[in-house]
């Protein structure tokens, strides 16, 4: 059989590096020289190309994978990996981007994002996942300018609606967070957690029927969403409607029986209709839970005294004054508690301070809070 004619050119004359290779012939030979030296190094520099691209392709999968697995450490590395091998890639750096902001790593998240929105302007999911990180490191007139960028590049996304209205909550921006709520929600409605963020920022703004309806639309949609029944029943009793909001406390309790703004709720719907045995149950439970809330230890206080307890009322009363001296609520109840066990001298010195404070906060136009002594 006929061996195969050798190629005219043999390729050990073709420089690795695609720079043009010399030959001795003739111009004619230079030139097909050069012809195949163009198309080897095209060849060359194709299947490289193609070799990276796939490389990439798989280590974007496999990083893929980590992220969604929660292993956020090689998600990074490997996204890096990818990047490097191909920097023009959008999503090696999106997904670098997600896998430090997941991780908690905000310092980097923050200098990719920044870069990553310098190279792609018009992706909104960078914008997005910066403003997260800025709102994470507690830069939150940054993260409203990122997040704002991201709702103009894509308006029917629910994820920036939400996150945004959480930045508008943390700087107490009640009526716009609830706006960004209502967006979120006209794309997802049955997301039981944007119901009570905007059920919260209706309660803010003094909008308490529409937080009510948003509370028990949410449990509809998931009875067992956490605070949901806690929500509700804050509505309620803000509206006066404490046997309301204990049966919704008694519900929080079976999930959350450590909470302690629950326990204080509960205790304090409890003494609002009378209940001063329960309420104390859990009033003292909630200065247990946290020593700190001067409003649990006044409750307490306030119900030992209607229970005909002033002795025990005393220091829970004077823990009160300590934790917030500047409500008078306090001093008045102490001063009862001390008339009651013939204290005659420190109860005037608690009279008077009470109408001091009294005083001071009408000259000032404040009021330290709106109960009834």
């Amino acid at each position: 059989m006929q061996q195969p004619a050798q190629p005219f050119l043999p390729l050990e004359h073709v420089s690795h590096n695609c720079r043009s290779a010399r030959f001795s012939h003739s111009r004619y030979w230079v030139r097909l020289f050069q012809t195949v030296t163009v198309l080897v190094c095209m060849a060359s520099t194709g299947t490289a190309a193609q070799s990276s691209s796939a490389d990439a392709q798989t280590l974007l999968r496999k990083a893929q994978a980590s992220l969604a697995a929660g292993n956020f450490a090689e998600a990074i590395q490997t996204f890096e990996h990818a990047r490097r091998l191909a920097p023009d890639r959008l999503e090696a750096t999106r997904g670098l981007l997600l896998s430090y902001l997941e991780a908690g790593d905000l310092a980097p998240a923050v200098t990719i994002g920044r870069s990553a929105v310098e190279r792609w302007p018009q992706d909104a999911q960078l914008h997005h996942w910066l403003g997260l990180a800025y709102f994470k490191t507690g830069r939150n007139e940054q993260a409203t300018e990122e997040l704002k960028r991201a709702e103009q590049l894509e308006t029917a996304n629910f994820d920036i609606h939400f996150d945004f209205a959480l930045v508008l909550l943390s700087e107490k921006q009640y009526p716009p967070a609830a706006d960004e709520l209502q967006k979120a929600l006209k794309i997802k409605p049955s997301n039981a957690l944007a119901h009570v963020l905007i059920g919260r920022a209706y309660q803010n703004s003094n909008r308490t029927l529409e937080a009510v309806e948003q509370f028990q639309i949410a449990l509809r949609l998931d009875p067992k969403i956490a605070l949901g029944h806690y929500h509700l029943g804050f509505a309620y009793a803000s509206l006066g409607k404490n046997h309301e909001a204990i049966a919704e406390y008694e519900k929080e309790m079976a999930h959350s029986p450590e909470n302690p703004d629950l326990v204080y709720e509960l205790g304090h719907s409890l003494l609002e209709t009378g209940d001063w045995k329960s309420a104390v149950v859990h009033l003292r439970r909630a200065t247990q839970l946290n020593p700190q809330n001067a409003e649990s230890f006044y409750d307490l206080g306030k119900t030992l005294l209607l229970q005909g307890d002033p002795q025990s009322a005393i220091p829970a009363l004077r823990r009160a004054i300590d934790l917030n001296p500047r409500d008078p609520s306090p001093h008045y109840q102490l001063a009862r508690s001390l008339d009651k066990i013939g204290n005659v001298t420190e109860a005037k010195q608690e009279w008077q301070r009470f109408s001091d404070l009294r005083k001071s906060q009408q000259e000032s136009g404040g009021m330290a809070t709106g109960r009834v002594h």
